[in-house]
C-alpha cells in the first residue's frame, strides 16, 4: 500500500469520518465469512450483503452458476462500498478456494443431522453456505461440506427465507465471536488496506484525484 496516496487520500476526509472508517475497520472480521449459492432473487443477495455489513463479516463470496449475477443495489443500500464481493463460476472452485485459506465449511440446512445453531461452537474460521431459495443447499456442498448447521423452528412453517436465516445466523455466531477470546479481528496492515479500499470506494472522483496525485509525483 502506498502510503502516501493513503495520507493523501485521508485529507479529503473529515476528522470524524476518518476516526469512524478506524473503528469500522477495528470491527471487522474475515473468522466468519458467507457463501451465497445460485440465489435467483437479486434482492436476497442485497439483503445478505446488508447483513454481512451490520454484523462486521467482510467477505461476501457469490456462486453465480446458474442465475448469472444477482444485485439490487437499492436494497443493498451502499453496503456494496464496504463489503469485499467474490464471485465465481463454479461450487468447487469457491469451497476449494476457502478451504484452502483454512476455512471450515458449514452448510445451512434443516438436515437431521445439522447442529442446532444454539448449540454450534466456533472454534476455527468457518465458511456459512447458503443455498438458492426453493432448493436450498446444492449436494456438491453437502457431500463438501465440514458441518450443517440449522435455526431451531418451533411452528408449523419449516424454513425461512434466506435473507432472514442468513441475518439470524450471523447476529448469533457474530455475538459469539465477540464473547470469546478467538483471533477474529483483523491485523493493523488488514485494516489499514481495508480503510484505504474504502476510501477509494467513497471519495467522489477518486479516480481523479489519483492521477493528480500520481502526476505530481511524477513531475
Amino acid at each position: 500500500m502506498n502510503i502516501e496516496l493513503f495520507e493523501h487520500l485521508q485529507s479529503f476526509l473529515t476528522e470524524r469520518r476518518q476516526t469512524l472508517l478506524r473503528q469500522k475497520a477495528s470491527e471487522r472480521t474475515r473468522f466468519i465469512t458467507v457463501v451465497m449459492e445460485d440465489l435467483y432473487q437479486a434482492h436476497n443477495t442485497s439483503a445478505v450483503m446488508r447483513s454481512c455489513d451490520v454484523f462486521g463479516v467482510q467477505d461476501l463470496h457469490l456462486i453465480e452458476r446458474r442465475f448469472g449475477k444477482r444485485m439490487d443495489r437499492e436494497i443493498a443500500m451502499g453496503a456494496q462500498k464496504w463489503v469485499d464481493l467474490h464471485r465465481y463460476q463454479s461450487t468447487h472452485t469457491c469451497l476449494d478456494q476457502l478451504r484452502s485459506k483454512g476455512y471450515k465449511l458449514v452448510a445451512t440446512s434443516p438436515h437431521q443431522s445439522s447442529v442446532d445453531l444454539s448449540d454450534f461452537k466456533l472454534e476455527q474460521p468457518i465458511a456459512l453456505i447458503f443455498g438458492t431459495e426453493k432448493e436450498g443447499i446444492s449436494q456438491e456442498v453437502l457431500d463438501r461440506c465440514d458441518e450443517c448447521l440449522k435455526i431451531p423452528m418451533y411452528g408449523f412453517t419449516e424454513s425461512l427465507n434466506v435473507s432472514v436465516s442468513a441475518a439470524i445466523i450471523l447476529y448469533q455466531l457474530s455475538q459469539q465471536l465477540r464473547d470469546h477470546d478467538l483471533p477474529w479481528k483483523l491485523a493493523e496492515e488488514e485494516q489499514l488496506q481495508l480503510i484505504d479500499s474504502w476510501m477509494r470506494r467513497s471519495i467522489k472522483s477518486v479516480d481523479q484525484i489519483i492521477q493528480r496525485f500520481e502526476e505530481s509525483k511524477n513531475s
